[in-house]
């Protein structure tokens, strides 16, 4: 079906329809303070020697009909997988 960008705005101002663009980006992260900034004590060595010897936190985020939601302070144990 062929159609024009009249006829599509037709269509859709009689549908009631609305075009939806992406956001633009936006920065989130401050850098640009004086707040104390932790050592690496990794130093991306992740493997540990015991349990109860490394801990690390994730933060993920899950989309809902209300937007993005974070989920924080998921525990994440650095030791290895039971088999």
């Amino acid at each position: 079906m062929k159609s024009g960008h009249y006829q599509v705005r037709y269509l859709m101002v009689r549908l009631g329809l609305k075009a939806r663009y992406p956001k633009r980006f936006k920065v989130t992260t401050d850098s640009n303070h004086n707040e104390a900034i932790l050592p690496n004590s990794l130093d991306r060595q992740f493997e540990a020697k015991a349990p109860n010897q490394v801990w690390t936190t994730d933060i993920t985020y899950i989309w809902t009909l209300e937007g993005w939601l974070p989920l924080k302070g998921l525990p994440l144990v650095v030791f290895g997988r039971c088999y």
